[in-house]
């Protein structure tokens, strides 16, 4: 059964939701509630951002607008002659209006301090950050990872401190878009999940809630920071990058070995997923997505489906099991140095995104089809990345928006706009190693087990299906699209 979390908010009001009989509790944002946010941070008279990678520019930006005209103080800190000095003075913070520092001195005056460093560079630097950080200040994460890499390590957060995560389900790009969308549409943003890890003087949970909804998240949802890191490590490895690449290119290349000219092959693997089958899991589900297919395509879907999903779901258990027993943060650590002197490389570089930036040059959204085989494909590994979190008591908002929300609604427009590259080198390095290293591995999987029992002719387990057609998810689903952003992303 899905984790059991409780909460209570001395300022803004809970909502409970029911999943399945699993009763949850959230906290709806909307801009109406930027006037409780000096209460929420009471004694609040600074929010050190430290760093300007993904999630950086966006809160910095967020939480400085959100709390424009009270008294407390969005500060950004940085390395000395760090190249995004310039970026951060572009979006408005300088040092001669006090917004704008060197991070450690930033880290030591702040009543708050964002972490939102790489994930390398917290493993490199924690032990200065705890040295530095005030007693009695409050560290906010918006990653678990470093309490996984602490884990690893054998060290502790300073016990002087409180602890919070807010952590919002989608890169940082897409926290600021729609953020800024949002300004004429209350509420619109992207949600975030949070967590007190320590709270020290009762404050943490007002905190926590107080900074997610300056970011403008319209749901926040509780779950536990070491929760998060195996969720969002596992996940975006998973269906949110690493697995939907593999799949476009293995299909990709199996459209065209059929006989499909490579601009249709791209049509109806790529396209179709990131436009029509994105837009249908995301306002109606994923149940409707097969319910609006004709018989023919209901039997290709079930054909694929069964086929994927247990392929899918023994590499994403592979996954996790790396991801939970620490291997997975022990690479990224390791990749540091190796980036060094072998920076990532292009991931767009295949004919099938050569052929998609042609596609998407002429695309008319009306004519991209849902093609049902390529559905198969794709939900059949968003289901087993569903059940596997189920399976590893995950809280069901949590496991609803770390497989498919974030995906469809976040994520998956960037790759639509621009393809692959677009999307993942737009979130976190821990985030582009990952998918770089698993999406190969979906690929293969996919192409030589689940592709052959196609093509053998292997008979569809009807149990698998009936399973899909009964899921719990879809019942989750319907109640947590409820806290879809209010408006779709534009990505120009």
């Amino acid at each position: 059964m899905p984790l059991t979390l409780n909460f209570s908010s001395k300022i803004f009001q809970l909502d409970t939701i029911e999943l399945e009989g699993h009763k949850e509790q959230v906290v709806k944002g909307g801009r109406h509630l930027l006037p409780l946010l000096p209460k929420a941070l009471g004694g609040v008279k600074q929010i050190g951002v430290i760093g300007w990678g993904s999630q950086g520019p966006a809160q910095a930006q967020n939480l400085r607008d959100s709390l424009e005209g009270t008294s407390i103080k969005v500060k950004v800190g940085l390395r000395p002659g760090s190249s995004s000095m310039a970026q951060a003075r572009k979006a408005g913070f300088s040092e001669e209006s006090g917004t704008l520092g060197e991070m450690f001195a930033v880290i030591k005056e702040s009543d708050i301090v964002l972490l939102l460093i790489s994930d390398a560079a917290q493993a490199d630097l924690f032990g200065k950050v705890f040295e530095t950080i005030r007693p009695g200040a409050t560290l906010g994460l918006s990653h678990g990872f470093l309490l996984g890499h602490l884990k690893n390590v054998g060290a502790k957060f300073p016990t002087n401190i409180n602890v919070i995560a807010v952590c919002p389900k989608g890169m940082g790009p897409s926290v600021r878009r729609l953020y800024v969308q949002g300004k004429s549409v209350n509420g619109a943003g992207i949600n975030a999940s949070f967590a007190v890890h320590q709270d020290i003087d009762g404050k943490a949970t007002d905190y926590a809630l107080g900074w997610s909804i300056g970011l403008g998240s319209p749901y926040t949802f509780q779950t536990t920071l070491e929760s998060e890191y195996k969720s969002d490590i596992f996940g975006e490895r998973g269906i949110l990058l690493g697995a939907v690449h593999g799949i476009v290119e293995t299909l990709y290349r199996r459209f065209v070995s059929q006989g499909m000219t490579k601009e249709s092959a791209f049509l109806n693997s790529c396209e179709s997923i990131t436009g029509p089958i994105s837009r249908t899991i995301s306002k109606q589900g994923i149940l409707a997505l097969y319910q609006g297919l004709d018989a023919a395509g209901k039997a290709t879907f079930e054909t694929a489906y069964a086929a994927t999903y247990p392929t899918a779901k023994e590499v994403l258990a592979e996954i996790y099991d790396e991801v939970s027993s620490g291997n997975e943060i022990r690479s990224v650590n390791m990749a540091g140095e190796r980036l060094k002197k072998y920076p990532m490389g292009a991931i767009d570089a295949t004919e099938t995104w050569k052929v998609g930036a042609a596609v998407r040059a002429k695309r008319v959204e009306s004519q991209i089809p849902v093609h049902p085989f390529t559905a198969g494909v794709y939900c059949g590994t968003m289901m087993a990345q569903i059940d596997l979190l189920v399976e590893k008591d995950h809280p069901f908002s949590e496991v609803a928006n770390e497989s498919v929300i974030e995906s469809v609604d976040s994520l998956n427009p960037y790759m639509h706009a621009r393809g692959v590259a677009y999307m993942v080198d737009n979130c976190s390095t821990t985030a582009r190693l990952g998918s770089r290293k698993w999406a190969p591995r979906f690929d293969y999987m996919i192409t030589q087990e689940s592709f052959v029992k196609v093509d053998e002719g292997k008979p569809v387990d009807a149990a698998l299906i009936a399973a899909f057609k009964t899921n719990v998810i879809h019942k989750v689903l319907a109640e947590c699209g409820k806290m879809r952003p209010t408006v779709d992303i534009f990505v120009e």
